[in-house]
């Protein structure tokens, strides 16, 4: 089978905090206008993506694996997302990927990290993940760490409530990227849209909900879960990634983060530019066209070209090798370590 783009199928989700960008700014049929959140690239069984494929003009390919969800096709295929390293590749797919769209504000929250998930969540994995905004209004805010000094000092504000005094809000503005690493307070607010990689889970701890009603009740809250596993006092820590490289077309690569459970590049393209070199994995690289058109070509097979736009979600297999993107790109790329 030749080596090519395995577009995905997003699953959306409508949420108590959502409402239309997915369908403003990307041009999705989205389910409600409350929709907010896409699973862009997702094997997780509460929204597994489904798999197409499709020749050089856009029109669909019909092959052995359209149509297949991707969970299915990670489990009977291995070696098409790790080559050579299949034997001994993670049971799950690793990495989901998500925009989210904050219409309202998303509870104050917090995730397990694995070792916590592993023994408190029937086995599962914790959750690290990191942020690249595509677009905030202006004022927006997030919240990322909080302000208590010990346990006993969290346990006390959150019996109180005294949650605009425990948790620490900052501006964000379009362009900014935070690596959010389990056991960090955290909430995205109203009026952001964000591209979200993560570890493939759906474990969330809520520490406050703003009191709002769902079907006439409160959303849970996991209060004893989230003075387990946020360690105090909060910490900074710095993100770990490497120097933008830029080009002469004015083209650029701008590693976000490298943290041994993932990398993510944001790649500006400026009429050409070559993906070579160390910029090609071994494994599968997640790719999501965040804005712009233009083209995707291998390396190995010049006649080899696929048409990519702003909005589109695709898995480059671990066979797929150097390629050329042509056009005017904003893409964010992502990967296994």
């Amino acid at each position: 089978m030749k080596a090519q783009p395995l577009f995905m199928e997003p699953v959306f989700k409508e949420m108590i905090w959502g409402g239309t960008a997915l369908r403003d700014v990307f041009g999705y049929d989205i389910p409600g206008d409350d929709t907010g959140e896409c699973w862009a690239i997702s094997a997780h069984e509460n929204g597994d993506c489904t798999v197409r494929t499709r020749n050089a003009d856009g029109t669909p390919a019909p092959t052995d694996l359209d149509g297949i969800k991707l969970s299915a096709l990670y489990r009977e295929m291995p070696a098409l997302f790790w080559g050579d390293a299949a034997e001994g590749a993670p049971a799950r797919f690793p990495i989901l990927t998500k925009i989210l769209a904050a219409a309202d504000d998303l509870s104050i929250q917090v995730h397990p990290d694995d070792a916590y998930a592993h023994e408190h969540e029937n086995g599962a994995d914790g959750k690290t993940e990191c942020w690249y905004v595509i677009d905030a209004k202006p004022d927006a805010t997030i919240i990322i760490g909080h302000n208590a000094s010990s346990k006993e000092e969290l346990k006390q504000m959150m019996d109180e409530k005294r949650f605009k005094e425990l948790v620490r809000e900052i501006p964000v503005k379009k362009g900014d990227f935070f690596f959010i690493e389990a056991g960090t307070v955290h909430a995205i607010k109203a009026g952001t849209l964000i591209l979200e990689t993560q570890q493939n889970t759906d474990i969330t701890y809520r520490l406050y909900d703003y009191d709002r009603l769902q079907n006439g009740k409160p959303r849970e809250l996991h209060l004893e879960k989230c003075l387990d596993v946020i360690p105090c006092p909060y910490q900074p820590k710095k993100v770990p990634h490497a120097e933008v490289r830029a080009f002469s077309n004015g083209s650029y690569i701008r590693n976000l983060v490298t943290c041994g459970l993932f990398g993510v590049n944001l790649i500006s393209v400026t009429d050409e530019l070559k993906i070579c070199g160390k910029d090609v994995r071994k494994t599968f690289t997640i790719v999501s066209v965040l804005d712009g058109e233009g083209a995707i070509t291998r390396a190995a097979d010049s006649a080899e070209t696929w048409q990519i736009r702003k909005g589109e979600h695709m898995i480059l297999p671990a066979d797929f090798g150097a390629y050329t993107l042509t056009g005017n790109l904003q893409i964010v790329t992502s990967w296994p370590e």
